[in-house]
């Protein structure tokens, strides 16, 4: 069990999706799901939304700066292939959600629909391919 003492807990303070077009994929997903735009770069290689206690970042998915240190960044082939990684947002009316998000540009996966856990959950693509959850809030357990 790691100490506590050492360091406080960290806070969880950025999503960064890797995008082929920083500025495109901005102004995606504030049309298609609600966020208003926080920066975006004069170089359009940096954009965030804001988005409460975690900022969701957007990169170029290939970039000097980091494909040599870290690994270049792989992406889903097809349809039938996914992100390790999925975002998801939560809202009062999934419904609605949905709708406006398929309305602006993402590929609709999987209508919502009630989940055994309790949560409505519908699924998107945005213009990049990643995987877009659509949620209710969640009531904490008790």
């Amino acid at each position: 069990m790691a100490s506590k003492n050492l360091i406080s807990s960290p806070a969880f303070a950025y999503t960064v999706v890797y995008v082929k077009d920083v500025a495109k994929s901005v102004e995606f997903y504030a049309n298609a799901f609600g966020y208003t735009v926080r920066r975006l770069d004069g170089s359009h290689r940096w954009g965030e939304l804001e988005s409460g206690q975690t900022t969701i970042a957007f990169t170029p998915a290939h970039q000097h700066e980091t494909d040599g240190r870290t690994g270049e960044v792989q992406t889903a082939g097809s349809g039938h292939e996914r992100n390790p990684v999925e975002v998801c947002f939560a809202y009062s009316n999934v419904d609605e959600a949905f709708k406006r998000a398929v309305d602006n540009g993402a590929v609709p996966v999987s209508p919502p629909e009630e989940k055994e856990w309790g949560q409505k959950v519908g699924y998107v693509r945005d213009i990049d391919g990643l995987v877009v959850r659509l949620g209710s809030y969640m009531k904490p357990s008790s």
